[in-house]
């Protein structure tokens, strides 16, 4: 370990493994920090991703997918089923192998990766972030470097002590509760998703198979339900009813943010990629995709900039901007979606389902379930369109 980086990357989940390849690639010397003692350990995640989206970022490696997913079933409150018609292809991954060879393709291309290193501070100089105070097997240390990327989850420590305002309302935080089940009989061909308020009030259940025998499900209610009942119980709940007979072999549970853009992802010296900078998608959820996305461009920004030796937050504002080209607009739209969505009553969504029953299969797209359910929100549907067909 040196004592001075180009680059400091705090966490080593894919946006903060893809960060720190991404700009030793492009010449930066990279140093990650990880808390937990192994990467890809524990899991927090339903682990499904598409395909399209990977693509973007990595090529996908066989070992990494537990199943490949080929359809994606909606269930009403009242049972319906409408099978989705949809031309990406969906993999359930193994998130362990995943995390720990993205971080094994960081360390090749040069970057030094420490586990068990628990941040706990910043250094700043004149107005700059300037490197990072960590513990690491009970030694302090304080390392420099000209620009540190924060990857550090939800409500990110290092955009707080860097100034930025990381807080999220009740509301935009989606709290989760999932347990990998075995001892099942399900299609590995298939991830299904359950919406109601018994189940899930302000959110879905997700049932995403690992294989025949297993798969993960789990559930995200609003932050505003969880302060009444636990997303444990209503998992509790959900797994009595529809999977009596199955055992559980994990058990975890977490916070995602489903959350508007936050105002600033850069400051001084500083840059925010992931859940940190409130990048997973409002209305899903899923966040792999999107924090890598953004992960790739961070990366590439950060090493132009220390290269110029300007890391000033108007240099880094590249990032913000080219951010907001690929994926932040979206975003922006999903967020509305969600706003509307969330607050569907069970009549709403029954009433949607009976709707789309009555079309053919092949109108069972995402674009016609959108805009059926929100036939109510005519203004709603020109960012249906933009979040799904681009």
């Amino acid at each position: 370990m040196k004592q001075f980086y180009d680059v400091i990357v705090v966490g080593a989940g894919p946006a903060g493994s893809t960060a720190a390849r991404v700009a030793a690639e492009n010449g930066a010397t990279v140093l990650m920090l990880e808390k937990d003692r192994e990467v890809g350990i524990p899991v927090r995640c339903a682990e499904a991703v598409g395909e399209r989206g990977i693509l973007k970022v990595v090529k996908i490696k066989p070992e990494w997918i537990s199943t490949k997913i080929k359809a994606v079933r909606l269930f009403a409150p009242n049972g319906a089923m409408i099978s989705v018609q949809h031309d990406d292809i969906g993999y359930v991954l193994d998130r362990k192998r995943f995390d720990y060879d993205l971080a094994m393709m960081a360390a090749k291309q040069g970057v030094d990766v420490m586990t068990r290193a628990y941040a706990y501070g910043l250094l700043e100089k004149d107005g700059f972030v300037a490197g990072v105070k960590f513990r690491h097997l009970n030694y302090d240390y304080q390392i420099g470097a000209k620009l540190v990327v924060g990857a550090d989850g939800l409500e990110s420590r290092v955009g707080r002590w860097a100034g930025l305002k990381t807080h999220l309302k009740l509301q935009d935080i989606e709290t989760c509760a999932q347990m990998t089940l075995t001892n099942l009989d399900l299609s590995s061909s298939h991830c299904d998703f359950y919406f109601s308020k018994q189940w899930a009030p302000g959110g879905y259940v997700w049932v995403f198979p690992k294989n025949k025998n297993s798969a993960n499900v789990g559930l995200g209610i609003s932050g505003e339900h969880a302060a009444y009942k636990a997303p444990i119980e209503y998992l509790r709940e959900f797994i009595e009813t529809h999977f009596s007979g199955a055992s559980a072999l994990t058990t975890v549970a977490g916070g995602v943010p489903c959350a508007p853009l936050m105002e600033k992802i850069v400051a001084n010296g500083l840059m925010l990629v992931g859940d940190a900078a409130h990048q997973a998608n409002p209305i899903s959820g899923g966040g792999i995709v999107t924090g890598m996305i953004a992960a790739k461009i961070a990366g590439e920004v950060a090493a132009r900039a220390v290269n110029e030796n300007n890391v000033t937050e108007k240099r880094l504002t590249e990032y913000s901007k080219l951010w907001e080209k690929n994926g932040g607009n979206v975003h922006r739209r999903a967020y509305r979606l969600k706003e509307a969505v969330y607050k569907l009553s069970d009549h709403d969504l029954n009433r949607t389902a009976a709707s789309l029953l009555k079309k053919t299969p092949e109108k069972h797209t995402i674009v016609n379930i959108f805009k059926t359910a929100l036939m109510q929100h005519p203004k709603l549907i020109p960012d249906v369109l933009k979040v799904f067909l681009g």
